[in-house]
Parts: C-alpha cells; structure tokens; sequence
C-alpha cells in the first residue's frame, strides 16, 4: 500500500503535536551536527570560531537526519500505544543519530552522568565524538539502546529477527539503510518474515532508508520505479507503506500516519494468530524517501550536498586552510536549528519538548532487551554424563561423535521449553550434522506452507534453519545479545561465509567487557562438523579447517577453540560450553562413526585439563621419551595412535609419549592467553629437546604460529591440513595432506637415527604400503582392510 490509501486516517497529529515533533527534530539535528563539529560553544552564545571546531572532522551526516526523523516519530508511537521497542540502525555510520536520540531522551546521561543535561553536558557530548578517547563514530556498545554496531553493513535486519524470537511484546524497528540494501545478507533477510511466530515471537518492523547514494554511488533501491519497489517487497511478503518527499511539515504527517497504519496492522496480525485461518501475515514495512544530509547545506563551492552523495560524511569542510566562508556557512547551518528554542539557558532541552520522550524503560535507549545480561537467566542443562557413551577399553566403536551429542541437546531443548530461551541455528544441516535426535522434542520454526511430505516444519519450533549462514548467524548473535542462549551447527569449510560477522561481534563482546554497565551475554557457541578429513565424498570444494585461523586472530579473553577426540569429550566441551559467558567458543567435532577413547570420568578430567598425556598409549611413565607424539582433532588423534601402535610393534625399545590436545590455546603461553599453559608445564609435556611429531586437524603452520616462542619450538614437526583434496577415501585424505600413519612413523624414524637398519626397513614398509594404498584404492573403490578394521589393541603392548 502507499500513503494514498493511508493519509486520510483522522487526527495522526494535531498542530501542537507537529510543531514539537518537527522541534524535537530540529534539536537531534542540532546534537548530530555538534557531534560531527564543535568542541566548545555549544550553545552558539557567541560568534563562531575557528577555535570551537575540532581539529579532525570524522563522522557520517548523510543518513543521520533522516535516523533522527524516524527516531523522533518512534517516540511517538511508544508513547501512544505503550510499546516496548528497540531500536536497530542498519546505517548505524549514522552514529551521532543514535546518541543525539538517547541523549535527549535522558539515558545517555544516565549512563554517562558527566555527559549532563546543560550546556557542560553538551560541549563534553560534542567533544567526545570521533575522538581520541571519546566514542566511536558508529551505534557501538558504548552507545545505550544499541544491539548492533552498524559499521560493517548488511546484518541489521537479521540481528533484528533474532531480537524479536519467543518476545512476544517486543517490537524491533529496524532502520535499513539503501546501500545496505545491497549486501548479500540484508538482501536475504528480507525473507526472516517467513519463519515469525506471530503468536510466540516479537514483531520486526522495517524502516527501508532510500536517502539516494551510497558513499559516492546511486543506490539501487532508490533507482528503480515506484511500481518496481512496491512489487519487490510485495514479492518478499512486506506490506509497504510509502513516504516519501522533503517538505518537513507533510513528512512528518505521513509519517505519523504510516506509524499508526502499521502499528494497528501489527495488532491485527497478533489479534488473528489468535484465531488462525491458515494464512501467513503480511507484515507491514516503511519505505522512507527523504533526501541524504537532509536539512544540511544545499551547495558547498559549487558541489550539490544535500540530495547528493557529498552529503555523506563530512559535507563541509571547516579548518584553517579551508575557505573562510566555510566557518560562516557551519554557523549558518547550526543556527537554522534555532536551537534558542529548543535549550533553556542552561543547555537543558525545553520541557515540552522533553516530554515527548517516553519514560523509563520504554525509551529506547533504556529498553532492557538492549542489555541482555541483564535478563540472562542460566540454562537448565541435564547431567551430560548420562549421555556417555561406554568405554571398557580405548577404541571402542562409536556411532558419531555429534550423533550422541544431539540426544543431549535434545533433553536441553526439552528442559528450557518453558523458559524458551534456547535455540539451535543452522542452515539446513542439522540433520546432515547429525543433531536430528533434536526432532523428537521440537521442530523446524516455520511460517509458510507446508505440504504432506514435509518433516519437522511447524509454527513453533526450536530449531531455525535456513540456507544462509549469515541469516544463522545474524539470528544467534540477535538472539544472545537480548538475554539468550543458542548454539550454531555449520560444515566447517562454509563457517567461512561468516567470518566478517564473527569479526564483529567478537569486537562488540570485546568492547563490552570496557563497559561496566554492560552485563555479559550467553556465548556465540560455534560447532563445526562435517570437516575436512571425512568430507571425502563431497571433495575438494568442501575440505577447509580454516576458520580456526581466522578465530586466533580475536582478543584471548574473547575467543576459545576445543577440538575433543571422541564424543565423551564433546560432552563435555558442550557442557561447559552452554554454560559460558560472553565467549566465541568453536568446537570442532566429527558425525561419522569414529572410535572412542576415553570413559566419561577421563573425559571430563582431560577436557579440564584441556591437554594431558595419555598413559594408555605412552610407554615413557620410567624415562624420557625418544618422542613425543602430539594430536588434536578426532581424525589426528586416530592417525597418531594407529602410528603408535606401528612403533611399538616394529620398534618396541622406543620411549613414546602421547600428548592429546582439546583446548588449541592451551599452547600458547599462559602471558598471551588465559588458558595457556606455563613454560614450565609445556616443557613438562613436549620437553625441551626431544622431537615432537604434531598431527593436526587444521593448517599446521597455526600449531607453529602458537608455539613460536616456546623452547623446543625447533623440534616441532606439525602434520595438517596443506591443502591437498579431491573426491577419494577418507584415509587417503590423510595420505594425500602426508598426515596419515604411514608417514607420521615415517617422520619418527627420519628424527631418531638411534633406529637405525630397523628403522630403514620399516619406513620402506611403509613406503610400500603407501603405494599399495593407492593401488588399492582405485581398484576397489575403498581403503584397505588393514586400515578399516584397525583397532586399538594390546598386541603392541605386549612388546614393551
């Protein structure tokens, strides 16, 4: 629909109420251009100065009178119909919008109190921003009322949809800026309205920003055709509700018009779940035309400002070597706002204008779903050692390491459905990742039609999928910072898809713990399976294990990486994993059959420990070892005590000692990480002059990146991932990345010359093998027996 049919609804603002709106407006444009420009005379009491404009312009002012637009016109429907609402700027560049917007609604001086409400108040608003020492120049978590930085665009409306899952009386406005518009993950989230409960979940209202230009381009969105537009987001599944225009005063009665239309659409959506007729709602969305740099100045030395692209950051150049003319036109500019009329004497907002902020925590910058510490409440989590898988003796056959793990999350699905405060996220691979133990307690959440053949879709259900990891991720991270708890299934060689997204909310968590007034989340509990070693029937395109790099790179109080062997240990790591705080915790983990190691006692007592000796495969407990052979990841860990069994057997006087790793920053030091170890307990574990054979899940150079600075970091030998891949077996996989049994032995025996006459025939055995192994493998299609029916076993043993 577009104004046409809207603008007739009776008595959407009075005179009074237009005149302080468009007031209110004026004095958030006044704050925004302060922020981006003055460090003293606030309050224009005198002439203008060079002196009184900050020496280093930064900031955004294009899309930030229209965020102050919508803002002040927020306020209003709060008022009105007593919403709780939040607020999301997609373009939250604009950040001076933001903290104009909670400044004059009072919580930034809340939080802030030397940031007052007087003239003090305001020079140390202004000085502050874009500043060293100050704040940011974006919506970071240093602004109140804000879940979302905005720097990076494209996530906005994700997050906003997470916000609103199982909150039912929460309203998220979500300002979508037109160049965000155009980013893969914004253009995908359109579609979240498919998978909203009305009955159960919040409400998402979308404000579409077209203001025209992106940093020096036309925007898409606002190129194309009225007709196209509106056809577009009918296509999505929106009801659009157009204003568009420039003239304040018709602005802001369409506005206020548009609001009201779709508020009481919302209410009879949330009215007809309640009396179901099989239909999926239409929700309603604004499309906001309004020019960039809006109320700014019109021409700068000849260039168009406002309406143009010049607009978006810093439209006017004002410094000593700038015209001098530019400082009269700054003070013309502020002065337009007449903020005589809007500040007592004192620097404080005039009361009328005061009074149309909401109050308490139904401003949006106070609303508490903003800093969801504060409604965290802890899981409740059944006793993961029920679910432990039976261990008489090391190598016991397994069913799948995330297949048993999937009958816990099962029972901690069912133990918090009256809490609803838990979620599983991923993009339609729960059940290839074998978590579909799940489906017997909840289903996939889903809004559209289903048909017959349909399995686990309902309007209520705890699992959301979709196939976009970055909609997975943008609902989590939504989901965590409103105060719950979640965790995000993935194949580890697509994880990559959000490693921009991860940046970001790693940098928010960081940022947060800054914040003595920001409560911790739930942490983003990242499980990747589907990895590297057994993605052999999919291939090379579906084989990386690199996004644990790229997790390395993030501050060590933020980010935590557990690769455990066997289930037992994945329960564990969950366990202790669900109930963590403001963490990226990434555990990576196998589905296929594997064989299992530990009982649950040892499993919780090595995954505390996060790395140990494992005594069961070690020969060295009188001694010194020859070698130390390191492992981390199940298919490593399998390849390295498959090699120890071949050592022991052909040569039974080695000293080998077998060093398990689950906790990846257990090997840096503990200077550069919390849980790093000691110089004095690494060199206990790896010595200090003894080879160490290090078999790896992922890219072995991160093994050596870790342990650079460490003493036997010379005699470190790391077997991994070096991108070699293609369709073939799982054990030739390993082969084809050299870090298979044959030439991990091979890599002893080169490092032990003691071996001698024994250990050259051996390792042209293995040799041989390697090429038996291929020959094998092409003839029938499959490994070898020797390799598929290995077992753990205590013939080796017997030779000691």
């Amino acid at each position: 629909m577009d104004l046409k049919t809207i603008d007739t609804i009776p008595g959407a603002l009075s005179a009074e109420e237009l005149h302080n709106i468009h007031a209110y407006w004026r004095a958030s444009n006044y704050l925004s251009v302060g922020q981006l420009y003055l460090r003293d005379n606030p309050l224009l009491k005198e002439p203008l100065k060079l002196e009184h404009v900050k020496t280093m312009l930064l900031g955004h002012w294009g899309t930030t009178p229209g965020q102050n637009f919508i803002y002040a016109h927020l306020n209003r429907i709060i008022k009105k119909y007593d919403l709780s609402m939040l607020y999301v700027s997609g373009p939250g560049h604009g950040g001076p919008a933001v903290v104009a917007g909670t400044y004059l609604e009072g919580t930034y001086s809340e939080i802030y109190p030397d940031i007052s409400q007087d003239e003090e108040g305001l020079k140390k608003l202004f000085t502050q921003f874009s500043s060293p020492g100050g704040i940011s120049s974006h919506a970071s978590p240093q602004t109140p009322g804000s879940i979302h930085e905005g720097g990076e665009l494209g996530y906005s409306l994700s997050h906003s949809f997470g916000a609103v899952l199982d909150n039912p009386g929460l309203i998220v406005a979500c300002v979508v800026g037109d160049g965000e518009a155009e980013t893969g993950p914004l253009a995908t989230a359109w579609h979240s309205n498919k998978f909203l409960n009305p009955l159960t979940d919040g409400v998402v209202l979308p404000i579409l920003h077209l203001n025209g230009y992106k940093i020096s381009n036309p925007t898409v969105l606002a190129r194309i055709s009225h007709e196209e537009l509106e056809q577009l987001f009918m296509g999505y599944g929106w009801n659009p509700i157009f204003v568009e225009g420039e003239d304040p005063e018709l602005m802001h009665r369409d506005m206020a018009a548009a609001l009201d239309y779709a508020i009481d659409r919302i209410k009879q959506i949330k009215y007809d779940a309640e009396h179901p007729n099989g239909h999926r709602p239409r929700w309603p969305m604004i499309i906001l035309r309004s020019p960039k740099g809006w109320t700014g100045p019109k021409e700068v030395d000849g260039y168009k400002i406002e309406g143009n692209f010049r607009s978006h950051q810093i439209p006017l150049a004002v410094s000593a070597s700038s015209p001098p003319a530019h400082l009269q036109m700054l003070e013309s500019w502020l002065k337009s706002y007449r903020p005589e009329e809007l500040f007592d004497t004192q620097g404080k907002l005039v009361a009328e204008l005061a009074e149309l902020a909401p109050k308490g925590d139904r401003r949006m910058g106070a609303n508490p779903h903003t800093n969801g510490g504060e409604l965290l409440h802890p899981l409740r989590l059944p006793d993961f050692r029920n679910y432990a898988v039976v261990v008489e003796a090391p190598g016991a056959n397994g069913e799948g390491d995330t297949y048993v793990c999937g009958r816990f999350l099962r029972d901690v699905i069912k133990e918090n459905e009256s809490q609803r405060n838990f979620r599983i996220f991923g993009p339609d691979e729960t059940m290839s990742n074998r978590l579909d133990d799940v489906f017997k307690v909840t289903n996939r959440q889903w809004d559209a039609p289903v048909i017959k053949s349909d399995e686990f879709l309902a309007p209520d259900g705890r699992v959301m999928e979709m196939l976009s990891e970055h909609q997975c991720e943008g609902w989590l991270e939504g989901y965590l910072l409103t105060g719950r708890h979640g965790l995000f299934n993935s194949y580890e060689a697509f994880i990559h898809i959000v490693d921009s997204m991860f940046n970001q909310h790693a940098k928010w968590l960081k940022t947060c713990l800054e914040l003595p007034w920001r409560r911790k989340i739930a942490s983003l509990n990242i499980l990747l399976t589907s990895t590297v070693w057994r993605q052999d029937h999919n291939g090379f395109t579906h084989q990386d294990p690199g996004f644990i790099d790229h997790v390395v790179n993030k501050k060590a109080n933020i980010v935590r990486v557990y690769l455990p062997p066997d289930a037992n240990c994945l329960l564990s790591v969950m366990d202790h994993c669900l109930r963590s705080e403001h963490y990226v915790n990434v555990i990576v983990a196998g589905k296929h059959p594997a064989p299992q190691w530990l009982n649950m006692q040892q499993a919780v007592e090595h995954c505390t420990r996060g790395i140990g000796i494992w005594d069961f495969a070690s020969n060295d407990q009188d001694c010194e070892p020859d070698v130390v052979m390191g492992c981390s990841g199940d298919v490593p860990t399998l390849e390295t005590l498959a090699a120890v069994s071949i050592l022991r057997e052909h040569l039974p006087e080695l000293k080998i000692r077998v060093v398990n790793l689950v906790d990846l920053f257990k090997l840096q030091k503990s200077s550069e990480h919390t849980h790093g170890l000691t110089d004095t307990d690494y060199n206990a574990l790896f010595t200090t002059n003894k080879p160490v054979v290090f078999a790896f899940h992922g890219y072995p150079w991160l093994v050596h990146r870790l342990t650079y600075n460490r003493a036997n970091n010379i005699n470190m030998h790391v077997r991994g991932y070096k991108e070699e891949g293609t369709i073939t077996t799982s054990f030739d996989m390993a082969v084809l990345n050299e870090m298979d049994r044959f030439h991990l032995v091979m890599d002893v025996i080169d490092r032990l010359p003691q071996t001698g006459s024994k250990g050259v025939y051996l390792k042209q055995t293995l040799a041989d093998k390697l090429i038996e192994h291929k020959h094998y493998i092409k003839l029938h299609g499959k490994d070898m027996p020797e390799i598929l029916d290995w077992k753990w076993g205590t013939k080796p043993a017997a030779k000691q």
